[in-house]
């Protein structure tokens, strides 16, 4: 029977966290949540200095937080848990774990700043994650000591921000909302009807300051106010509701003096001085207080002790006695402490455990179905009967005990509670050895109790419980050692914890990398992947200062992957230990904690190594092209060494659309294709495109549809007729997709060849099979088999068996080649291949037989010959379509005084840089620039728009897309024009585009034609002098 104590325990428990643009407040805000809250952790004095949750030294000395920490707090009964989350960019994977074990989320803008792109990031990946957000626009100071703005100035820019938001939430709303009108169209013709009535259409706004939702704060002074807190002093002063008072306190309501009666615009129509009630009763009290601290100490005091009196504040005489300065922030965290304001919003506003798990499970646990017939019937019961406890947040002990780690970070054995609860002292011995440092993993409770030795399963992601014991691999089994609740940078011993608490788990380091799911039972699906909004895209290469310490630098690396959850470490073809991280800051972080905590030795890091791609100089996606690319003669033709294999192979370019359709849908094609790819940070920081219950196959090959028809408008086809020709074009083309590349989920595609297409004398076509296209749903398994059927008939039974067992060796060398083009062996990028291999009898077979034993031996293994040869004849095709480089750019957002405006585009002026807009905040002597930046030219980008821009400067880089140089590697001026402009053949300079794939082959060991002496005749020695 469940302890009737448990259920109030559980609604009165509250788990959020603090997400927000970069420097807008989080920690500030979070030390004055500490200091108001019962636990005693932090003195008022110290609130907003101290950055208690930045417990890095690293944290302390950039001013910025580097990861996601935690402290639980008490507040009217009830607790509330608060994740700290970093805003860089750079670390945006902590955001991701800290949304992840969280119900609620406090969305924080800067009132002067506003909304900028990690704002979007945020409000996107609570969205995601099903968070329930409440708005707080910090630094509202600003708005009266910076920018001098008068109430109703502030009142239109926050009006503004509100809104702003407001849009963003919106279009996810309607993303979704057409999403399932297409999935029901799609559907059923009878069901309509009814799944129309299902569908959520949603257009209340979800920030509404008249709900209580919204807070208007200054962390840095301590105080904040919501709508409501208002309503309540004024409700005694006028008698009124609080209803009626939160609804005119927001908005265009108006307060007529003579009526002594609430009114709209019409009701204040002739009065000039009419101010909406937020301006008039809420803006104007405190815009005079702020004010008195500009005037002299005699006429300051009269000020606050009218607003003292006002309110009926009690604030002790000493704190009176300071700066003016110093008096406004007493009287305004007494009269609007911060940590009431923030702390009764989220209890009011934000849901307990029980009641978001009920609807963040289809995010969570998204239901699955066993895999083939022979699934037990117990098991899927008890799977079931796991995801309704998870669901229902059932926190009996009895219950099925359900967690989620979201990350395993490091501390050092010192930081450990040293006495365990009953007094007994406790062994904190580190389980890495010599090294000081002891793995927990961040996890949340979602169903049942976890108690310190119990024996609990370590679900991966791959597990699945319907295939029972061919999933060995995928579980393991661990025993607690201890349980913490985390205060920021201090733990304590608990008991036990129960579902909806969020604790640090000790004993989980040797038996978890990065995420994992803990259960008490085999039966339970793993909880889904968080998604990332970056991956890793910054690479340098790491080597120990002395050889002798590398084995303490493979150690020191193995810790590094598993102590942040978003670092990869890899090692290249060259056998160099490859270190991938989102950002510069966040490289640098890992150097150090290498260097100073898990390697402990000298190291030697390589210059940024920059990814790049291959492509072709692209032609329109028009009707004359595609027929050209089908019907033309000019291919590529290389022959195997033995003769007996010829391939031919041409290439045309895809549309833009398609290609990046593709790449972003890796991780749902791996799973339709059925291809093995292990789980990585490159498929995980992708956003899963399909809503829940949607069919992934359809939504795909809708998407790569639509995709076709958008290039095709786009290439400017006008006639309708003929734009459908294309469409259809395209249509047989994506019929005959026989596989991707590279790794089989890349952006390229391999077409099967022709079925009229026959060799010359008795050879024989090696066909492939439509496997991708039959996988997609775009051509059926039954139009395949007939097609193989009519080939059998054409040919030798036996030479036809050979061309069916080489069809793996002609994928092989797809593969091979478009994970290495030929201009610096980086990936191919949006490529379609046709390649046509012909094969022939052995010669001289019925007469010599040894002959026919002596050819593998004489030129290798033949499949392998034919692998080099379609690998070749790839690259060589690409070769003769005016290649071009694919370079990745990043979306900058830059913000900066006018002053330093010009300062501002000479440094983007040296580093290649598109800009795309630039524009004033209005309200403020900033500018807001957004431009492209390729990764190329990224490093040192920020140190040096500091140096040049006395630090007036910021910016922020994000990830954003893939774009050809439109510069030929190969160019060499021929006509006189060219020569004028660009010099005859031997004194042209290198172009970037040459440059770079010089600067990747010279990296990689590659051969580089460039000259040692350039201009001979100029050369001449130093004078002898006397």
């Amino acid at each position: 029977m469940a302890d009737p104590t448990q259920e109030p325990d559980t609604r009165k428990l509250r788990n959020i966290c603090i997400l927000a643009h970069v420097d807008h407040g989080k920690t500030t805000l979070c030390d004055h949540l500490i200091s108001g809250s019962d636990s005693g952790i932090i003195h008022p004095k110290l609130a907003g200095r101290l950055r208690y949750m930045d417990s890095l030294l690293e944290e302390q000395r950039r001013a910025i937080t580097m990861k996601s920490s935690s402290i639980a707090l008490r507040h009217r009964g009830h607790s509330v848990t608060v994740i700290d989350s970093p805003g860089h960019m750079d670390f945006c994977s902590e955001v991701s774990t800290a949304a992840r074990l969280s119900d609620g989320a406090l969305i924080l803008v800067d009132a002067v700043e506003g909304v900028h792109i990690q704002t979007h990031a945020v409000l996107r990946q609570a969205w995601i994650e099903k968070l329930t957000p409440c708005l707080v626009i910090n630094k509202i100071d600003r708005l009266i000591s910076e920018l001098e703005m008068s109430p109703r100035e502030a009142y239109i820019r926050l009006l503004r921000i509100v809104h702003e938001v407001n849009n963003i939430v919106s279009a996810f709303k309607s993303v979704k909302y057409l999403n399932d009108v297409d999935a029901i169209l799609s559907g059923p013709a009878g069901a309509d009807d009814v799944a129309f009535e299902e569908i959520e259409d949603d257009e209340e706004l979800m920030f509404q300051p008249q709900k209580g939702n919204v807070a208007f704060v200054c962390a840095l002074d301590g105080w904040g106010f919501t709508i409501s807190q208002f309503a309540e002093i004024y409700r005694e002063k006028f008698g009124w509701s609080v209803n009626a008072l939160q609804k005119a306190l927001w908005g265009p309501w108006y307060f007529n003096h003579k009526e002594k009666k609430i009114v709209g615009q019409k009701g204040v129509a002739g009065l000039k001085k009419a101010r909406p009630m937020f301006v008039e009763f809420v803006l104007e009290p405190v815009w005079s207080v702020y004010q008195a601290a500009l005037k002299e100490r005699e006429a300051a005091e009269v000020v606050v002790n009218k607003v003292i009196k006002t309110f009926k504040l009690t604030i002790p005489p000493r704190d009176l006695k300071g700066d003016p300065k110093g008096m406004v922030q007493a009287v305004m965290s007494h009269w609007l402490p911060l940590h009431e304001a923030i702390l009764s919003m989220v209890i009011r506003c934000l849901p307990d455990p029980i009641a978001a798990q009920s609807y963040r499970i289809s995010r969570l646990l998204p239901k699955r179905e066993g895999v083939g017939d022979m699934v037990d019937s117990s098991v899927l019961a008890e799977v079931e009967k796991v995801r309704r406890s998870v669901e229902a947040c059932d926190s009996r002990p009895e219950a099925p005990c359900v967690a989620f780690v979201s990350k395993m970070f490091a501390v050092s054995t010192k930081m450990l509670p040293k006495y365990g609860l009953d007094g007994e002292v406790l062994d904190n011995t580190s389980d890495e050895g010599e090294l000081d440092e002891c793995f927990l993993a961040f996890a949340r409770i979602y169903s049942g109790v976890l108690r310190p030795g119990e024996k609990i399963y370590v679900l991966s992601a791959l597990y699945d419980p319907s295939k029972g014991e061919s999933m060995q691999k995928h579980i393991q089994v661990a025993t607690l050692q201890s349980l913490y609740l985390m205060m920021g940078q201090n733990l304590q011993h608990v008991p036990e914890a129960q579902a909806g608490d969020i604790v640090a788990i000790r004993g989980l380091g040797q038996q978890i990398l990065k995420t994992a799911t803990l259960s008490s039972t085999k039966n339970c699906w793993p909880f889904s992947s968080m998604s990332f909004q970056v991956s890793p895209t910054l690479k340098v290469a790491i080597e120990p200062s002395d050889p002798a310490d590398m084995g303490a630098l493979m150690k020191g690396l193995r810790l590094l992957n598993r102590a942040d959850p978003f670092v990869e470490v890899t090692v290249s073809a060259r056998g160099e230990h490859v270190l991938s991280a989102a950002g510069e800051v966040h490289l640098e972080r890992c150097i150090k904690d290498l260097k100073d905590r898990f390697a402990r030795v000298g190291l030697e890091v390589s210059k940024p190594l920059v990814s790049f791609k291959e492509t072709i100089l692209g032609d329109d996606s028009t009707l004359e092209n595609l027929k050209s690319f089908l019907a033309s003669s000019e291919y590529v033709e290389k022959a195997t060494q033995n003769g007996r294999c010829v391939v031919r192979v041409k290439v045309l370019k895809l549309p833009p659309s398609l290609t990046k359709v593709i790449d972003e849908s890796s991780h749902i094609l791996a799973d339709i294709i059925g291809v093995k790819v292990e789980t990585s940070k490159s498929l995980d920081t992708q956003v899963a495109s399909t809503e829940e219950g949607e069919d992934p196959i359809e939504t795909l090959r809708k998407r790569m549809m639509e995709a076709v028809e958008s290039d095709i408008l786009s290439s400017g086809e006008t006639d309708k007729d003929r734009a459908e020709k294309c469409k259809v074009q395209w249509q047989k083309l994506l019929k005959r997709i026989w596989a991707l590349g590279p790794w089989h989920i890349g952006p390229n595609i391999l077409l099967t060849p022709e079925i009229k297409g026959k060799g010359t004398d008795s050879s024989v076509l090696i066909r492939g099979s439509s496997h991708v296209s039959e996988r997609l749903g775009f051509v059926d398994a039954s139009e395949n088999e007939n097609a193989a059927a009519e080939t059998s008939s054409e040919a030798t039974e036996a030479l036809y068996a050979e061309a069916e067992r080489l069809q793996s060796s002609v994928l092989s060398g797809f593969q091979l080649a478009t994970a290495a083009g030929p201009l610096c062996d980086e990936p191919m990028w949006g490529l379609a291949f046709l390649v046509e291999a012909y094969i022939s009898p052995l010669p001289a077979q019925s007469d010599d037989s040894e002959t026919s034993h002596q050819q593998p031996e004489q030129y290798g293994i033949f499949t392998g010959q034919v692998m080099t040869a379609v690998k070749d004849a790839c690259r060589a095709a690409v070769l003769q379509k005016q290649p071009r480089l694919v370079e990745a750019l990043y979306f900058c957002e830059l913000i900066t005084p006018t002053e330093q405006l010009g300062n501002m585009y000479a440094v983007l002026g040296r580093r290649r840089t598109k800009v795309l807009k630039e524009e004033m905040q209005e309200g403020s002597p900033l500018f807001t620039v957004h431009a492209y930046v390729p990764v190329a030219e990224s490093f040192g980008f920020a140190d040096e728009l500091r140096r040049w821009t006395a630090g007036a400067a910021s910016a922020l880089l994000v990830l954003s897309h893939w774009e050809a140089l439109d510069k030929d590697p190969f160019f060499v001026p021929k006509t006189d024009e060219e020569k004028e402009e660009f010099g005859d053949g031997s004194s042209v300079p290198p172009n970037t585009a040459r440059k770079l794939i010089n600067a990747v082959r010279r990296q990689k060991g590659l051969p580089v034609e460039e000259k040692v002496v350039q201009h001979a005749t100029k050369q001449r020695t130093l004078a002898r002098k006397v």
